[in-house]
């Protein structure tokens, strides 16, 4: 088709999770308190780390960066999908839509990247413990962090550039509750398939490339610590469980639908929704429960709110 002769339309019309009303009202109130529960969760801990001197380390500075991510990322259409719960005809703009693909990548680029830069600060830190200050340092740490922002950044336009100038002249259904390329792509008006390699090339080879790297480096983690003290082996083992199931949760669900762009399968809807929602809320509680400084500065934290509340009640009381 002549890309010069195509009128562009104007939106697309989203199918959301389900038709049924009763699950719809259902989804409201869960999806509801899901994004309550992941935003003042991770707000929880970036407002620990920022609080308490002790967490000030690279470990936490990420840990912090990862609670943003997840927040931006659970943010850039949850709330569209709670709000399209109370109506029947779910409907986002060329340019709405056009947004969210690009935020999706930039946050979960970055979230990618971030999960990478925190595997090595692991590795630095239970394999070469003596040089962890020197090597991992605020500089580097910063860097590391900036550098995640930066390829997600990067990484989205890249999916973007050849995303947004596809014809859309017809088809506008989104089997989906937000605007994902693997789904858009497809209601282009012209032949999909070197886009959908591109995409492949792109989000799926980062999402597995980073996957393996990650576990490579777990594996070097666990054999280096077989020679060292079973407390050593405990710690190492402790800290690496919670790092892989973040891992896990994360890279799997990507893994699946951007491996094989060519082809839709029903449980993507439920991956997306796991990836976006899940995920988000379920990092904080891994990483803070089984994180006993993490615990203790909370503690701390709810101390000094309780001790700056007792002159303002006593003060009413009077």
């Amino acid at each position: 088709m002549d890309q010069g002769n195509y009128s562009r339309v104007a939106e697309f019309v989203l199918l959301g999770l389900s038709s049924s009303r009763e699950l719809q009202y259902f989804f409201l109130v869960f999806f509801n308190f899901l994004y309550i529960a992941i935003v003042l969760g991770n707000l929880l801990i970036i407002l620990t780390v920022i609080s308490e001197p002790t967490l000030h380390t690279p470990m936490y500075i990420m840990l912090s960066n990862l609670s943003i991510l997840d927040v931006f990322l659970a943010t850039y259409a949850t709330p569209k999908m709670i709000h399209d719960f109370l109506h029947e005809h779910k409907t986002i703009s060329f340019e709405g839509c056009m947004a969210q693909i690009f935020l999706l990548h930039v946050f979960a680029g970055g979230e990618m990247m971030l999960l990478v830069a925190m595997a090595y600060d692991r590795y630095v830190a239970i394999c070469k413990p003596l040089h962890y200050a020197t090597i991992m340092n605020l500089c580097k740490c910063t860097g590391l962090v900036v550098g995640s922002w930066v390829i997600g950044v990067m990484h989205s336009l890249s999916q973007l550039a050849f995303t947004v100038n596809l014809p859309f002249c017809g088809p506008n259904v989104v089997d989906s509750y937000y605007c994902d390329l693997t789904v858009v792509i497809k209601l282009a008006c012209t032949d999909t398939y070197v886009p959908e390699v591109l995409m492949l090339l792109d989000s799926g080879l980062m999402g597995l490339t980073s996957f393996l790297l990650l576990l490579i480096s777990y594996v070097v983690i666990l054999v280096t610590v077989q020679h060292q003290s079973s407390t050593g082996i405990a710690k190492a083992r402790s800290t690496l469980t919670a790092h892989i199931t973040v891992v896990t949760l994360f890279f799997g669900p990507c893994i699946f639908i951007y491996a094989w762009p060519f082809s839709n399968f029903p449980v993507d809807k439920v991956l997306s929704v796991f990836s976006t929602v899940f995920t988000p809320i379920l990092n904080p509680i891994i990483y803070t429960l089984r994180n006993k400084e993490v615990k203790s500065a909370m503690h701390k934290l709810k101390g000094r709110y309780i001790r700056s509340r007792l002159p303002i009640q006593q003060s009413l009381t009077e």
